[in-house]
């Protein structure tokens, strides 16, 4: 196991539920690396997400280099690109048909020719990475 989060709506349903983790990690031998562990925090970082009350956001670390992407010239810096937004694809609505044309620049016989729709669905997948919406987790 590499990483799990508690959580609860209240400090005691937070208390009750890290005892019964804990009580579990010692029925299974489960050793913690205590200075990894971080305990009743309000918000904090887990996969490249900003977990908070207010829901799951992207972490802003993480997309700032997205932010400074130049438009690709070349289908090696189109695979970076996508590779880069594609972590977050589940924040961007409709993800494959924005990132569609760029994607035909990866196609075997495609020649690569950044064209208009290249350069909008670039600038829109960065647009909606560094303005994304926070996404609240199912209950």
């Amino acid at each position: 196991m590499d990483d799990f989060s508690v959580v609860g709506d209240s400090f005691e349903e937070c208390l009750y539920n890290l005892d019964k983790v804990l009580a579990r990690c010692e029925e299974t031998n489960l050793v913690l690396n205590w200075e990894k562990c971080h305990f009743m925090v309000e918000e904090g970082i887990v996969l490249g997400h900003k977990i908070s009350k207010n829901g799951i956001e992207v972490d802003k670390a993480k997309i700032e280099v997205i932010s400074k992407f130049s438009p690709p010239n070349s289908v090696k810096g189109v695979r970076s690109f996508l590779g880069h937004a594609g972590f977050y694809r589940r924040f961007i609505k409709d993800f494959s048909k924005v990132v569609n044309p760029l994607c035909k620049l990866l196609e075997n016989d495609a020649s690569f020719v950044f064209n208009d729709d290249c350069m909008k669905a670039f600038k829109l997948l960065k647009y909606r990475l560094t303005t994304t919406p926070i996404i609240i987790a199912p209950n």
